[in-house]
């Protein structure tokens, strides 16, 4: 008896793979339709766009390729943001922007790297994820212009406050050299600063007055700048209706213990725009999970990942420890209080990472179903909108 195979053999199309090496002055561009083939590789200006489209139409003669042959391209994420995806998208092709932490390197201690090597690297990488490899590195959840638009107000709000606090420090900072000590720097600091006197009970240094009074203007203009937001963002979230994020915003408002500025986060960073499949997901975005380490007879956990959104990460944090206070009566407050309330320093800490967590993922159920987490207290959204910051200081 004979016995007959048959081989289903399947062709697929030719398929042209580039890659871009981004830099502040010179691009590098490389190409191939394959493992194993050296790469074509060009330089061209940053941001030639022109460049980009000629380079593509010379890499498919080079290789022998029809003019609608599919393009699959790929740089990794940076500061150049999302608008050369976007670009690359009206041209047809499929582009994908790669994380950088995920991108696989050599362990050597002293490695070579250039922008030539790391070309290679990201082509060899490209291909084998768009031949089925998914795990190879991870690639970036790119949002529209106009979700990306919408998380300017707060990360703005979130610099300004940064300098507004490093401007009060440099005022402290120069007067406690002088052995002078203020607990505020509030409106009236020029005139307090006049009837300041030192250890010998000398006036404060002519050059020293007009420094700290200089400090104390650029202080100013940043308090004026927050407030004109926080303005605008109590006018957006009181009347725009037809605004995803400004809508989550209220509904996470209605929970006591949330105020505008993390609900606001909330919405702009994650929950409105990204499509969360699961509870294991939010906690990665956030870089809310755990990182085991089992290797032989070694097992032990090294904490959390700390590999996603920082500032929900840092948010969440916050946000937790005013659930503790202003929800004592919920589900999420007896489980911490019964897990971790009553240990050391080190088991809270522990415990309130893991009720940020908890607690994430119960908004983000909330704003799902719209039910409330488990005994929690609501409380009117519009009287937490405000257009001044009582605390701001000035």
């Amino acid at each position: 008896m004979t016995t007959v195979r048959t081989n289903d053999c399947s062709t697929s199309a030719a398929v042209l793979y580039m890659a871009f090496e981004l830099a502040e002055s010179k691009w590098k561009l490389g190409f191939t339709t394959g493992l194993g083939q050296q790469p074509r590789e060009r330089e061209i200006e940053a941001r030639a766009c022109v460049c980009v489209e000629e380079e593509i139409q010379a890499a498919k003669e080079r290789f022998g390729l029809p003019a609608e042959t599919t393009v699959v391209a790929c740089y990794e994420a940076g500061r150049d943001g999302f608008w050369l995806h976007r670009y690359l998208l009206s041209l047809g092709v499929k582009n994908s922007i790669v994380e950088s932490s995920s991108i696989q390197v050599d362990r050597r201690k002293r490695r070579a790297k250039t922008d030539r090597l790391d070309l290679k690297q990201l082509l060899k990488m490209l291909v084998r994820w768009h031949q089925g490899e998914k795990d190879v590195w991870r690639v970036v959840n790119v949002p529209t212009s106009a979700e990306e638009e919408g998380r300017q107000l707060h990360r703005e709000l979130e610099t300004l406050r940064a300098e507004q606090t490093a401007h009060s420090n440099r005022i402290k900072g120069l007067l406690a050299a002088c052995g002078v000590t203020l607990p505020t720097v509030d409106r009236h600091f020029p005139k307090r600063l006049k009837g300041v006197r030192l250890w010998d009970g000398s006036a404060v240094p002519a050059d020293l007055h007009r420094r700290l009074l200089r400090e104390f203007e650029r202080m100013q203009g940043v308090n004026r700048q927050i407030r004109e937001l926080e303005k605008e963002r109590a006018q957006r979230a009181r009347q725009d209706d037809a605004d995803v994020g400004v809508v989550q915003t209220r509904e996470l408002l209605g929970l006591k213990g949330i105020g505008i500025n993390s609900a606001w986060q909330y919405t702009r960073e994650i929950f409105a725009w990204r499509k969360i499949r699961n509870r294991r997901e939010l906690g990665a975005l956030v870089g809310l999970t755990g990182s085991p380490y089992r290797s032989g007879q070694v097992d032990h956990e090294q904490g959390i990942s700390k590999a996603g959104n920082r500032r929900v990460r840092a948010m969440a944090i916050e946000i937790a420890w005013s659930w503790l206070h202003f929800q004592p009566q919920s589900a999420l407050s007896g489980w911490y209080e019964q897990r971790f309330a009553h240990g050391g320093k080190r088991l809270r800490r522990i415990g309130i990472v893991a009720l940020a967590r908890k607690l994430l993922v119960a908004l983000w159920k909330y704003l799902e179903t719209r039910v409330p987490p488990e005994g929690a207290a609501l409380s009117d959204w519009k009287t937490k909108i405000y257009d001044n910051t009582p605390s701001l200081q000035g």
